[in-house]
């Protein structure tokens, strides 16, 4: 009798909720002064906050435990029209990414002056500071730069230690503090590229059946290199 060949089992691919609450949140000299921030409301010194960092920074983490603690409104920055008006007469509202591609300028302005007179909060996250956006609407320049701008910065190893022990905790893994400190040097400093590299690593380590070890984290560290490359 033949043998039959069996394909290889995989795992099933499940979705892993990622915690986005205050609790969750890894506090480092990189991102006190912006968690400070967040914390701080409502007793904002200005009405407009703008919060930047690179992306996978944290800043969508924030925005979100903002958004819950404030009970804000999230806009949409290429379409600021009158339901965003008066959402931010009656309290805060938030603008994500905006200066990606596309920003309403006339919808910010207004949005703006809405949220100064009504004396409601609007939070903006982006990667730059205003100054950077290419805003081309001279009055929306003139109340960006009286914002007030918080910095994220560039993840620091401590940041990065404790990001990875949670994503790894997110999905029901204990990893090895060995394995932790191997991916802080050998990783791009990405909050984004670290979770792509621990869904990676814990689907290798699920279908080989296996612990994560050091070099499951180096082949994934590898193939995540190489495709870098590639693209």
């Amino acid at each position: 009798m033949n043998d039959e060949i069996l394909p290889r089992q995989l795992p099933l691919a499940l979705e892993h909720g990622e915690g986005r609450t205050r609790d969750d949140l890894v506090v480092t000299k990189s991102n006190e002064q912006a968690v400070a921030l967040i914390d701080s409301w409502p007793n904002w010194s200005a009405p407009v906050v703008i919060l930047a960092g690179p992306p996978g920074s944290g800043k969508t983490h924030l925005a979100e435990i903002w958004c819950t603690e404030a009970n804000a409104v999230k806009v949409s920055r290429s379409h600021i029209g009158q339901e965003a008006i008066d959402a931010a007469s009656e309290g805060p509202v938030l603008v994500e990414n905006a200066d990606a591609p596309g920003l309403d300028q006339t919808g910010l302005f207004h949005l703006i002056n809405v949220v100064k007179s009504a004396g409601t909060q609007l939070l903006l996250t982006a990667r730059t500071f205003s100054g950077a956006w290419g805003v081309d609407l001279p009055d929306l320049a003139s109340r960006l730069r009286a914002a007030t701008t918080v910095e994220i910065y560039e993840p620091d190893d401590m940041l990065l230690a404790g990001v990875i022990v949670k994503l790894f905790a997110d999905r029901q893994v204990v990893v090895e503090p060995h394995v932790v400190q191997f991916l802080v040097r050998r990783t791009e400093r990405s909050l984004s590229s670290m979770r792509e590299l621990v869904r990676m690593i814990d689907q290798m380590a699920m279908e080989r059946k296996t612990k994560i070890t050091r070099a499951i984290a180096a082949e994934a560290v590898t193939i995540l290199e190489q495709g870098a490359k590639r693209s």
